[in-house]
């Protein structure tokens, strides 16, 4: 479904506005099942994944974890988080949240990092598009990201 972007509730809102800070990389290198330690702790369902110069490289997120490791059989200790992330899409902090909504749903992701110079500064969920948006902005944003092509 291609629509035209939503435009946020708060005119000139950035992602820096909406996003939750305190986004924790994982390194590459770290396997899955301390990647689902560190989720745990924080409360997220999402890790930056890092390369060896701090740089994110991807994202991996819990369902990956599930799906595309311990469903498929294979062991959480013994596969990286490097091994594992998916491409990574990002918007910069300064980007509109017009922006980062069309971002999410062009790629349907329900979190999106933020970055500046290749760093991870924070991260945009779908909870902290729900404390930004009015109502039917977030209702059509949940459609698009969910619907299928």
């Amino acid at each position: 479904m291609q629509g035209k972007a939503m435009i946020s509730g708060q005119p000139n809102e950035t992602a820096r506005d909406v996003m939750s800070t305190g986004a924790e990389c994982i390194d590459a290198h770290e396997t899955l099942d301390r990647a689902a330690q560190m989720m745990r702790n924080s409360d997220v369902g999402a890790l930056p994944v890092c390369g060896p110069d701090d740089r994110v490289t991807g994202i991996i997120t819990d369902r990956d974890i599930v799906v595309k490791c311990v469903a498929a059989g294979h062991d959480p200790a013994q596969v990286t988080a490097g091994e594992l992330a998916t491409g990574l899409v990002w918007v910069p902090s300064d980007a509109t949240v017009e922006e980062a909504l069309a971002r999410m749903e062009e790629h349907q992701i329900k979190r999106l990092p933020v970055m500046d110079d290749g760093h991870i500064v924070g991260m945009i969920s779908e909870a902290d598009l729900a404390r930004h948006l009015p109502d039917d902005q977030l209702a059509e944003f949940v459609h698009r990201v969910y619907a299928f092509h």
